[in-house]
C-alpha cells in the first residue's frame, strides 16, 4: 500500500473530504464522502465515520501520523433501534466486563501500548474544552462498543500527577520523608482509588436506577465508564486544590485575615465546582439517559455552603491541612 506523507493533523480537528483516508480509497471506506476525526493525535487511532453503502458505519485507521501502516476491521454500527449496542453471539464473550476489565489491567503492565500523548491531549482538553473529549467517548462506543477507557494510559499519568503533588504538600507543611510517604499512601490508596470507587459506584447506581430512559440490557452505564467520568473530573480538582493552590498557601491563603480564607474557599468553590460540571457533561453525554440536569444541584448546596464559610470565617485550606498532619502522625 502506498502510504501518504501528510503531516500528522492536530487532535480532535475534523478533516475535511479530500484528507480522508477512507475518501481517497484506500480501505473499507472507500468513495464515502463522510468527514472523518482524528481522535488522538499521530499515535493515536483515527476513526473514520465512513463506509460504503452506510454513512453510519465507521472503520479504523490506525498507524503514526497517515502512515496508514495497519487497517483496522470495519465495526458496523447498531441500529437505532439498540441505543446503547447490542452484540451478537459471537462477539458477546470478548465484550463481557470480565474480558473487558482483564485487557485494561492487562495493559497496566505494558506500557508499549499505551497512548500516553493521547491522554496528556484528553488533560488538556478537559481545563478547555471537555466536551471534546466526551466526544472522544462518543467514538469509542462506535468502535469498539464501549464506553469505558481501554487504555490506562489517563489513569497513569493521573496517578504521576497525584504523587509529584502530594510530595509538593508534604514539603508546603513541612513534614519529614517518612511522613511524606505516609500521606502519599493515604492521598493515593485512600482518597484517590477508595473515594473514587466509592463514587463511581454510587453514580453507576444512580443512573442505571434512575436515569435510564428506558429499562433495557442494552440500556445501561458502565461502571467503568461511571470511573472514567470520577477520574476525568477528579484531574482538574487535583490540579487545583494540590497543585495552583500551594503557592498561595503560606503567604495568603493560611493568614487569619479575611482576605486569606476568602482566596482558599474561592479556589475550594471553582475546583468542586468543576468537578460538578465535568461529572454532569460525562452523564449528559450518554443518549439512552435523561433528567442529568439533576447533577447539577448540588452546584446550590456548595454555594450555600461557601457563603456559610464566609460568615463564620471557616478556612477549608486550614482544615485540609490540619486534617493532613493529623493523618501522618
Amino acid at each position: 500500500m502506498r502510504r501518504n506523507r501528510r503531516r500528522p493533523f492536530p487532535p480532535g480537528q475534523e478533516l475535511p473530504y479530500p484528507a480522508c483516508p477512507a475518501a481517497q480509497g484506500h480501505g473499507p471506506g472507500q468513495g464515502a464522502r463522510a468527514p472523518c476525526y482524528v481522535a488522538g493525535s499521530s499515535w493515536s487511532l483515527l476513526w473514520v465515520r465512513a463506509a460504503p453503502g452506510d454513512p453510519r458505519a465507521v472503520c479504523g485507521w490506525e498507524g503514526r501520523g497517515w502512515s496508514g501502516r495497519k487497517m483496522l476491521p470495519t465495526t458496523s454500527v447498531s441500529s437505532p433501534n439498540q441505543g446503547n449496542g447490542a452484540l451478537n453471539s459471537r462477539d458477546a464473550a470478548r465484550h463481557t466486563a470480565g474480558a473487558k476489565r482483564y485487557k485494561y489491567l492487562r495493559r497496566l503492565l505494558h506500557f508499549r501500548q499505551m497512548d500516553f500523548e493521547f491522554a496528556v491531549w484528553q488533560m488538556l482538553y478537559l481545563f478547555t474544552s471537555p466536551q471534546r473529549v466526551y466526544r472522544n467517548f462518543h467514538y469509542r462506543k462506535q468502535t469498539k462498543d464501549q464506553w469505558a477507557r481501554d487504555d490506562p494510559a489517563f489513569l497513569v499519568l493521573l496517578s504521576i500527577w497525584l504523587c509529584v503533588s502530594t510530595i509538593g504538600f508534604g514539603f508546603v507543611l513541612d513534614m519529614g520523608f517518612f511522613q511524606m510517604i505516609k500521606l502519599l499512601l493515604w492521598v493515593v490508596f485512600i482518597d484517590c482509588v477508595g473515594v473514587g470507587l466509592l463514587i463511581a459506584t454510587l453514580m453507576w447506581f444512580i443512573s442505571n436506577k434512575y436515569l435510564v430512559k428506558r429499562q433495557s440490557r442494552d440500556y445501561d452505564v458502565e461502571w467503568g465508564y461511571a470511573f472514567d467520568v470520577h477520574l476525568n473530573a477528579f484531574y482538574p480538582l487535583l490540579v487545583i486544590l494540590h497543585f495552583i493552590q500551594l503557592f498561595f498557601i503560606n503567604y495568603v491563603i493560611s493568614s487569619t485575615s479575611f482576605m486569606g480564607y476568602f482566596v482558599g474557599n474561592t479556589v475550594w468553590l471553582i475546583a468542586i465546582g468543576y468537578y460538578i460540571y465535568v461529572t454532569f457533561l460525562g452523564y449528559s453525554a450518554l443518549p439512552f439517559l435523561k433528567n442529568t440536569v439533576i447533577l447539577l444541584y448540588p452546584f446550590a448546596l456548595l454555594i450555600l455552603l461557601y457563603v456559610l464559610s464566609l460568615a463564620l470565617g471557616w478556612n477549608f485550606t486550614k482544615t485540609l491541612c490540619t486534617f493532613y498532619e493529623f493523618r501522618v502522625k
